[in-house]
């Protein structure tokens, strides 16, 4: 390394320097009178055999036509005064070829006598020499490098013509300016580490290792209203001793080779556009990549109707003019001083509209959809064509982003409509208990989901208690859901128990259908499959739940009785999904005291990522254990658990507190199977409503009373029992139980029919009326509003 360094600082230097070339002295005579160690070893002949010889011996050149050149001093040689250059090819002793070039100097000896002083260098180190000298020389003249030289104390001694020029400096104004006042409002790009040009110099000078390709962006003197970027290079210069003397820069100007990349990189990070289907959020992204590195400001509004999920306006409607700001973001550069002598222009607002200044549409599908304003300060370059085609780029890209969250909003506010409307707006509020609900949709893109819930009200101060979750969200889960929860309802009202409704719902999934018969291009199965379902009826008098679930979570169970107990999951078998089949469901029947809470509730209630169900059911039944007061209380803490990371999943909560029926509402008598006993049952009822303050039902009741009674008693089998019940909202509910299976039939007797209008009559008089069967027989069931008058035309068509 040390011998290359050597080399190449001796062929920077002049060849002909008096220290290096090989020197010869040729009298008027042209005999060589001096020979120079430096001339032997380019010729490889010693002092003794030269001096007095000729010279044109000495130095005879090989390749001359004529003979040999022309002596010195010679007649016909130049004058003294004239010097020149030679090229000449001489031999060696040992037959070898040496090519030379030759500067002859004329002297004058004492008296003045001529002769010549002759400096001769070898031709190839002549050449690179002269190639050395014409690339410094282009360098400085022609070469597009801005160069700079800063001394030792980093300040400007030195440019060529370039830096000059493109500076727009007069003369001698930029002689020894430190960088920070020759360009004071620069930036450096890259690379990071360096934060002003002044300590890269500083480096550079006092490490002496070269710092390449340095990028600057700022304006200069003769570009006050424009920004040029730059690469720079630098590197140490030093003399012979390695004496630092200053430090060069290499400048090339880049600025169309930057900018097309910082485009080219900036519609690479165009698909950070869009990454949420929320249109505040598209436009925050568009902004962020926009400003500052291709605008110094942007603006970005939307229809108010593509806010709202509707289609955008025609642009020629009064509504297309109505247009919301999303997004504004502006950039402020720090290193700019208003009102600075150097580049005037900095920090005021004018601008050129046409070049400043682009105003571009939010177009979909020849539509509309907002405008996206984007302004360049000075000294910013102006808008090109090239940025305005990026930027047609980029409000396109977001157009089809703020398109897609504009349908996302409008399916999802369908989604929670349906969602909504579906469930029950308002629960009803049976006997023996009361009810607090909670539906949380998913927040994010998911949005509604299929969970629900439901209460519904059955015979014999009943009532059933269903919590669902289908698989999946949008509108299909939630039409999904509307399709279950009607179903379960409809199967209810035929008093199944809960096992037994599981799985005909179960049926109706497996087969792909519900209630219709699938057609040819239908799906092979049914949305609903996989759904999970929990159904319970609770009988308020008697205290009891039977409860069976299709792959649900088990319900929770807190506080009732003199001692309450903690809140705890019910050991409840969890069957299989609804449309897996293959194993029956199993009903469990618990017994709860009075003011028992009981918590039905769907997966996302308890479950995340980063929390498993055990840790999520511990959270509810803490807070069902701290809130054991008011029901709305507990549903809003348990609510307030949910993390953030469960709401990418809807929830459904419902929390019943259980009640017993009052037994000074209830009368139970055994009945023997004999068509007397009818009177006497009448007896009884009209002595209990007495005892009720009730007498205005007597007659409606006892009516209805002896049909079912009789028709037990002649239809069914024993044990026959009357059950009367006062609800709390002045229904009477009367209920007559045997041991047979065979459901009484409606129908209208003809007009000479003796018999067959008993039920008909107990339908008219009554409210409602129904058969619900038991493992010990069925039910035969009528609910009477009191204050209800029995129609006398009904007695007169019969």
């Amino acid at each position: 390394m040390a011998t290359t360094h050597a080399s190449r600082e001796t062929s920077l230097q002049n060849p002909f320097d008096a220290t290096t070339a090989a020197t010869i002295v040729v009298d008027e005579h042209g005999t060589v009178t001096g020979w120079s160690p430096a001339a032997r070893a380019l010729y490889g002949v010693g002092t003794p055999e030269v001096i007095g010889r000729p010279v044109s011996e000495v130095l005879r050149d090989v390749r001359s036509q004529g003979g040999g050149p022309q002596a010195f001093g010679a007649a016909g040689a130049p004058p003294p005064g004239d010097a020149r250059t030679e090229n000449r090819t001489v031999r060696r002793p040992d037959g070898s070829l040496v090519e030379t070039v030759l500067r002859v100097f004329p002297v004058q000896q004492d008296g003045g006598r001529p002769a010549w002083v002759v400096m001769a260098v070898a031709g190839d180190r002549y050449r690179q020499w002269m190639t050395d000298q014409s690339m410094l020389a282009g360098l400085f003249t022609q070469a597009p490098v801005g160069l700079s030289v800063y001394g030792p104390d980093t300040r400007l001694v030195w440019v060529n013509d370039l830096v000059r020029d493109s500076m727009g400096w007069r003369d001698g104004e930029w002689l020894g300016q430190p960088d920070s006042s020759l360009y004071p409002h620069g930036t450096i790009l890259s690379p990071p580490g360096f934060h002003d040009m002044q300590e890269v110099l500083e480096r550079v000078l006092h490490t002496g290792e070269a710092v390449l390709d340095v990028h600057w962006r700022g304006p200069t003197p003769a570009t006050s209203e424009h920004h040029q970027v730059y690469s720079c290079s630098y590197f140490r210069l030093q003399d012979d001793t390695g004496r630092p003397l200053g430090v060069c820069e290499a400048a090339v100007d880049v600025t169309d080779r930057y900018e097309a990349q910082t485009r080219l990189a900036l519609l690479g990070r165009a698909s950070g556009i869009g990454t949420t289907l929320d249109v505040r959020r598209t436009a925050g992204e568009l902004a962020g990549l926009v400003v500052p590195e291709f605008a110094d400001s942007v603006r970005i509004e939307v229809a108010e109707s593509v806010l709202a999920g509707e289609e955008a306006s025609p642009p020629d409607s009064a509504a297309s003019a109505r247009l919301r700001l999303v997004a504004e973001r502006t950039a402020s550069d720090p290193s700019v001083v208003p009102g600075d002598q150097l580049l005037g222009v900095i920090g005021s607002r004018s601008m050129t509209a046409d070049q400043r200044l682009l105003s571009l549409p939010l177009l979909r599908g020849g539509t509309t959809l907002g405008t996206v304003t984007l302004v360049r300060q000075s000294p910013r370059t102006p808008f090109t064509e090239q940025d305005r085609a990026l930027a047609e780029e980029l409000a396109s890209r977001t157009a089809v982003c703020v398109d897609n969250a504009r349908r996302y909003i409008r399916e999802h506010t369908a989604a929670l409509k349906l969602q909504r409307d579906l469930l029950p707006r308002a629960l009803p509020q049976p006997s023996g208990i009361e009810l607090a609900h909670r539906y949380v949709p998913a927040t994010g893109p998911l949005g509604a989901g299929g969970d629900w819930y439901d209460v519904i009200p059955l015979s014999g101060a009943r009532v059933g208690l269903v919590v669902g979750d289908v698989v999946g969200h949008g509108v299909d889960a939630a039409a999904t859901m509307g399709r279950l929860r009607t179903s379960v309802r409809a199967l209810a009202a035929l008093d199944l128990p809960p096992d037994e409704l599981l799985t005909r719902l179960d049926d109706l999934v497996a087969q792909a259908r519900i209630g219709t018969h699938a057609m040819p291009g239908d799906e092979a199965t049914d949305r609903a499959l996989g759904t999970t379902c929990l159904y319970a009826v609770y009988d308020p008098t008697s205290c009891t739940c039977v409860m069976a679930s299709a792959g649900h979570l088990p319900p929770v169970a807190a506080g009732g009785g003199a001692e309450p107990r903690a809140a705890e999951a019910l050991d409840l078998p969890t069957g299989l999904p609804l449309g897996i089949g293959g194993l029956p469901y199993e009903s469990v029947e618990f017994e709860f005291a009075e003011d028992t809470v009981l918590a039905l509730f769907t997966d996302g209630i308890v479950k995340a990522r980063s929390r498993d169900v055990d840790e999520g059911l511990a959270d509810l039944c803490r807070a069902l254990d701290a809130s054991a007061g008011s029901l709305q209380k507990a549903c809003d803490e348990v609510v307030s658990l949910r993390t953030q990371e469960s709401t990418d999943d809807d929830a459904a909560l419902l929390l019943v507190r259980l009640h017993a029926f009052p037994e000074e509402n209830m009368a139970l008598w055994h009945v023997a199977s004999d068509p007397a006993e009818v009177a006497g049952c009448r007896a009884l009822v009209r002595g209990k409503l007495e005892e009720w303050g009730l007498d205005d039902a007597a007659f409606v009741t006892e009516l209805a009373m002896s049909e079912l009674v009789t028709n037990a008693i002649r239809y069914g089998r024993p044990p026959v029992s009357l059950r009367l019940l006062r609800a709390v909202d002045r229904t009477l509910i009367c209920e007559v139980s045997d041991a047979g299976h065979t459901s009484p039939h409606l129908r209208r007797a003809g007009s000479e029919d003796e018999g067959g209008r008993g039920l008909f009559l107990v339908a008219q008089l009554t409210s409602m009326w129904g058969t619900r069967y038991t493992p010990q027989g069925k039910t035969i069931w009528a609910e009477i509003g009191v204050g209800q008058e029995a129609p006398l035309a009904l007695f007169e068509e019969l």
